[in-house]
């Protein structure tokens, strides 16, 4: 299974870009999805995730009411929607595949496959 992270890119602050992970080898209805990122000089942090189950989304504080997450069984595609940024959101964008979750979804452990990332910069 590999998954490919895109859409990253430059933005203002208050503005938005729109993440995409796309899955391969497998098809995206077994897996759930979380998207994590990197901060200079942070750890790498939860984001938000969504579980196999339309439906069901969980969200970091930092991000809630800005960020949403969906996805497209049918295109094998996740998506990861970032309005209102702030200069706080520049990182790299990671998504990881999980199939089932035993702990919280934030805990990076039970994440199987991992995309390679792709860049956030948020600057005026």
């Amino acid at each position: 299974v590999q998954l490919q992270a895109s859409g990253g890119g430059i933005a203002q602050p208050g503005g938005s870009l729109r993440l995409s992970c796309t899955v391969s080898g497998e098809t995206l209805d077994g897996y759930g999805i979380g998207w994590f990122r990197r901060a200079p000089g942070k750890e790498r942090e939860g984001v938000t995730f969504i579980g196999k189950n339309v439906g069901s989304t969980n969200y970091a504080d930092s991000v809630k009411g800005r960020f949403t997450i969906s996805r497209d069984n049918a295109k094998n595609t996740v998506y990861l929607q970032l309005n209102s940024l702030k200069p706080d959101d520049t990182a790299v964008y990671y998504c990881a595949a999980v199939r089932s979750l035993w702990g919280h979804w934030f805990t990076e452990s039970q994440y199987v496959y991992w995309g390679q990332g792709t860049q956030v910069t948020v600057s005026s």
